[in-house]
């Protein structure tokens, strides 16, 4: 299957729903061969059989993205099936709402745990099966509030993801001669929006209006500038950081 990522093996964690999912059947569409690689095993295999339905070459792989077995097993898999590695994007995530206790400690670690260890992890193990690729694209998915505050849900999202942000950095600059290339993309609101399901009407009104364009994204949207990123098309660009927010930190 032609396509800007013709002949490329990627794999996308969280990739059995939302913005994952957007992502992997765009990759697919662009003739990369997807690995979805997600705890959901019900959705992932449901994506799976829809890029294959489509025509595209996926498969699903349960991971676990805070366990290092499970990224060395998944890896390892890669390899073996699929003989080379050259796309990475760290999509898995909680959301700043999936603690109910803003002070929780317990739920900083967790929140930590999988936004900013899960992605130190897939770099890890990443970068060193693109080694023998002769190198890759690295995209690491961050969010608005990695670059800005906010008052709401757990404040281990706003630093989980700021960490990724810098984590990105340092990988770009760490691993640029040996053409691994490491971006983060910064989303902002996008449906459902969870984290707004209690708001009221005056609420959201006023949220669309804090957005130059005035309104929330898509995640289609989101997966074309992942898309990019990951792409030769971008085989200049490293240790950038790419918000798709209509606007929101512009202000």
């Amino acid at each position: 299957m032609a396509g800007r990522l013709a002949g490329k093996v990627a794999i996308i964690t969280g990739g059995a729903a939302g913005m994952g999912a957007a992502e992997a059947r765009l990759f697919a569409r662009e003739g990369a061969a997807v690995i979805i690689a997600d705890v959901t095993d019900d959705d992932g295999a449901a994506v799976q059989e829809s890029i294959r339905d489509a025509g595209g070459d996926a498969e699903f792989v349960h991971t676990d993205v805070t366990s290092e077995a499970d990224w060395e097993a998944l890896i390892a898999g890669v390899l073996a099936r699929r003989g080379r590695l050259d796309i990475l994007v760290n999509n898995a995530g909680l959301s700043s709402t999936s603690q109910a206790d803003p002070t929780s400690t317990e739920g900083w670690l967790r929140i930590m745990e999988v936004n900013a260890t899960g992605v130190f992890l897939g770099v890890k193990h990443a970068a060193e099966a693109m080694r023998r690729s002769d190198g890759g694209s690295i995209v690491n998915i961050s969010s608005i509030y990695g670059l800005v505050g906010g008052d709401g849900g757990h404040p281990a999202y706003h630093a989980s993801k700021a960490a990724v942000r810098n984590f990105t950095k340092a990988m770009a600059v760490r691993l640029g001669t040996e053409r691994i290339r490491v971006n983060s993309v910064h989303p902002g609101f996008m449906p459902p929006m969870r984290s707004s399901a209690g708001m009221t009407e005056e609420a959201r009104a006023r949220l669309q209006r804090a957005i130059p364009l005035r309104r929330t994204g898509e995640v289609d949207e989101v997966a074309w500038g992942v898309l990019f990123l990951a792409s030769d098309e971008a085989s200049y660009v490293t240790g950038a950081e790419l918000a798709i927010d209509g606007g929101f930190v512009a202000r």
